[in-house]
């Protein structure tokens, strides 16, 4: 079986094909064509921007994609496409885009949610990679993007359970909201990430004891608002701004409280794996700290990330969530999606069900 996804939620337009034998799926091409340099001028994803971009680089991406994997459209059995949540200029190219080869190809079309691509990355089993962790249900996974943070219960495939989530800012936008603040630039993950470093082994003089808000709530939800806001009014208190050590500890203070509310939440529903999932599971120090908690808290748990180059947007995680679902489906539902280019809308507020 030969998938093709398509992906186009924010400032990424992403191709991918993905082909499963058995249970085993192989990635044939992962193409990603990034607006990020487009966009940092102006300190964010500009969505009217984003859309005339994808507009401009689908076709060629697509191209790219067929080539790479040495395929043409005869050779795939359906298409499948992030149809919301997003950005819904961006998310209409995508989705109008893949509407019309599932009409033109004749190829049944699947919209998949953009949060359950992020989490199906963890299932991406590459040709290359034979020896990877098998995930264990129920499973709890940690989402955390540009628009999200989430703690999803799985019990089985594409059953999901939000028991956490943010009442404010998701995670990402939280670092770029502050890689503003310190004038970092964007994308603001990596940057502060990388500034946070330059602190790293130096015994600074400065204090910067950001809160770590909601971290002993009763409850599994996050709020990083105010945490933005920690680090603005600490700014105004220092002649010379401490660029790094801000950084460092405005990072450290969402690790600490991601981490804790994971470990919270997996202590009341005791899943068999843990997974991280979104753009900013690709931080390097949530990672890290993620895995030691897990080992020291449930050293018979799984712990399993997605490799960096499937942590950001792509189509390869919405290509494995759609196998996913293709799986799941009856054959008279099959036959149906020969015809969801009619029905299928792009939507910006995508529920997770």
């Amino acid at each position: 079986m030969l998938i093709l996804g398509a992906e186009t939620s924010c400032d990424e337009t992403a191709v991918s094909l993905v082909e499963s034998k058995g249970n085993n799926l192989s990635v044939l091409s992962n193409i990603v064509s990034s607006q990020t340099k487009i966009h940092s001028k102006w300190g964010g994803v500009v969505p009217n921007l984003a859309a005339r971009e994808h507009l401009k680089n689908i076709v060629p991406v697509l191209g790219t994609a067929f080539r790479k994997a040495k395929k043409s459209p005869k050779d795939i059995d359906f298409i499948a496409v992030t149809q919301g949540p997003g950005l819904i200029p961006a998310l209409l190219i995508g989705t109008n885009a893949a509407k019309a080869l599932s009409y033109i190809w004749q190829k049944p079309l699947l919209g998949i949610h953009h949060i359950e691509g992020h989490i199906y990355a963890n299932f991406i089993r590459e040709s290359l990679k034979p020896k990877v962790q098998s995930s264990k249900f129920p499973i709890l996974c940690l989402v955390v993007s540009g628009g999200h943070t989430q703690l999803v219960l799985m019990k089985k495939h594409l059953d999901y359970e939000i028991v956490g989530q943010t009442l404010d800012d998701a995670t990402g936008e939280a670092f770029d909201k502050v890689a503003r603040i310190l004038d970092l630039g964007f994308p603001g993950g990596p940057n502060v990430a990388e500034a946070a470093t330059k602190i790293k082994n130096q015994k600074s003089k400065i204090k910067i004891d950001l809160p770590r808000p909601m971290i002993n709530s009763s409850n599994l939800n996050f709020s990083f608002s105010g945490l933005k806001t920690a680090v603005l009014y600490k700014t105004r208190e220092f002649k010379k701004l401490p660029v790094a050590a801000l950084a460092n500890d405005f990072q450290q203070a969402v690790v600490d409280v991601l981490v804790s509310k994971t470990i919270k939440a997996a202590k009341k529903y005791n899943p068999k794996t843990i997974m991280l999932a979104g753009g900013v599971s690709a931080n390097k120090e949530l990672r890290e700290q993620m895995k030691k908690a897990v080992k020291n808290n449930f050293p018979d748990s799984l712990f399993i990330i997605p490799g960096s180059k499937y942590c950001i947007d792509n189509a390869t995680m919405i290509a494995t969530a759609g196998y996913y679902r293709w799986k799941s489906m009856t054959a008279t539902q099959k036959k149906k999606a020969l015809n969801n280019w009619k029905t299928i809308q792009a939507d910006a507020n995508l529920k997770l069900k």
